[in-house]
């Protein structure tokens, strides 16, 4: 009999937590974005937890103002090489974008998080729309939307090269003879195309996994084709079971013919938990977060998603027509979508649809006690919609612990859930084999030079 499917669950970290308004709570830290010390007791909160991964989101640009919500981080990569040193199990997944970076030295930079996490590393591949991003990188205008997909799928093609551009056995590492290494087996992509001109072989080893886990979060028509061919987890938002399960159906439709697994591709939307003893205690707990909202950073958040300015919305009023209308956006098409119908289906003014975002950003945000949450995830894993979640904590560390401490013993029972981790890297908590190295040659002995 084989073994019953599990559950992946990865961390979402973000300072003080999700909710636009967590560092305001009494007990939050209101520096944590630069605590580092805030950082290693969320990572190893988590891995005592047994989760898949952490995972840090990240743009090349201030977030907002600043003068409602922290609007800085840490770069992930250096964040992620610290917290690396202070674990040694859990996976260590690292937004960063393909717009705003070069092959090379990106393909270098992740496969050194590799080497020195152990093979715990994983990189979520975005295409960074935005004009204050493109303006940080000397560009007049923001790369349209089909341009910035074109240029990743190029950009990931010429990092899967340069990652195998060692084979395993190139280091011989032969003290009694001199010898190093065997060129033969280190190799020039030589890569010229559209976007680069690369000519290899990387200057770092082949990472331990291979490559790292690649990850991919957009789900428009472009990202859901780009995810198809290369992601194998996929991070996504929804607001209901029905889109959720429209989603893991067409993405694992998508995969498969693209000639691949379709259970290679791990879906993993977010879920914000507001966890109470009672639904009482919960329904407290999430206005408490809603009452500490300041109306206006929630109207230039949502202005930004529509790529409008905030007076274009009246706050006692829907959403005005020429956003109903769905205009064509450079950024994030999908996730504009996803507002649009949460405010159409629900007939919710832009004060209550700023209110609903305020947690999660369109990630599916649910208020309850710690069976409902489980049953909830365990509706949503067993009736086809996830192969697991990102838990986006609404305030943290608070909202990870009520997590683990109820939550997690629920789902452990129901089986669903790991007791402890089985392997060390990332690639083996999500089943993933080793990808093959698309430069080696099996050689026998009397052929090495």
């Amino acid at each position: 009999m084989s073994a019953r499917r599990q559950l992946h669950l990865n961390a979402f970290l973000m300072e003080a937590g999700h909710h636009e308004a967590s560092w305001r709570l009494p007990d939050s830290n209101p520096r944590a974005d630069f605590d580092l010390r805030h950082w290693i007791e969320l990572a190893q909160l988590a891995e005592s937890a047994a989760f898949d991964s952490l995972f840090l989101a990240d743009g090349p640009a201030l977030t907002g103002t600043g003068e409602f919500r922290p609007p800085g981080q840490l770069d992930p990569l250096t964040l992620l090489t610290a917290l690396s040193q202070a674990t040694s199990r859990i996976g260590l997944i690292a937004t960063v974008s393909s717009t705003y970076n070069e092959p090379y030295d990106l393909a270098r930079r992740l496969a050194s998080v590799d080497h020195v996490s152990g093979g715990r590393a994983g990189w979520n591949i975005v295409t960074s729309a935005g004009a204050s991003a493109a303006a940080n990188f000397g560009l007049d205008g923001v790369p349209d939307h089909a341009g910035r997909y074109a240029r990743a799928d190029e950009f990931l093609r010429v990092a899967k090269a340069l990652w195998d551009s060692w084979e395993t056995e190139a280091v011989v590492a032969d003290k009694a003879s001199g010898r190093y290494a065997d060129p033969a087996r280190l190799h020039r992509p030589d890569h010229r195309g559209r976007y680069f001109s690369v000519a290899g072989p990387l200057n770092v080893e082949r990472p331990p996994q291979g490559y790292p886990l690649l990850v991919q979060a957009g789900s428009s028509e472009d990202g859901r084709d780009f995810a198809a061919r290369h992601a194998e987890a996929i991070f996504t938002a929804h607001t209901t079971y029905e889109r959720a399960a429209d989603f893991y159906g067409d993405i694992k439709a998508r995969a498969r013919a693209a000639g691949r697994d379709p259970d290679g591709v791990i879906v993993l939307p977010g879920i914000v938990p507001y966890i109470g003893s009672t639904q009482a205690e919960a329904q407290a707990l999430a206005q408490q977060f809603d009452d500490l909202r300041v109306p206006a950073y929630g109207l230039r958040q949502l202005a930004a998603v529509f790529e409008t300015e905030p007076s274009s919305f009246e706050l006692d009023e829907p959403l005005p027509d020429f956003i109903l209308a769905r205009p064509e956006l450079e950024g994030a098409q999908s996730r504009s979508d996803l507002i649009i119908e949460l405010a159409v289906r629900e007939k919710l003014t832009v004060r209550q649809i700023i209110s609903r975002l305020g947690g999660g950003r369109g990630h599916f945000e649910f208020i309850g006690t710690p069976d409902q949450v489980a049953d909830t995830i365990t509706a949503w894993f067993e009736g086809g919609a996830a192969d697991g979640f990102n838990i986006m904590a609404p305030a943290l560390p608070s909202g990870l612990e009520t997590f683990v401490e109820h939550v997690l013993p629920i789902l452990r029972a129901k089986g669903l859930f790991r007791e402890a981790y089985e392997g060390t890297t990332l690639r083996e908590h999500y089943g993933l084999a080793v990808p093959a190295n698309q430069f080696h040659q099996a050689r026998q002995p009397d052929q090495v030079h």
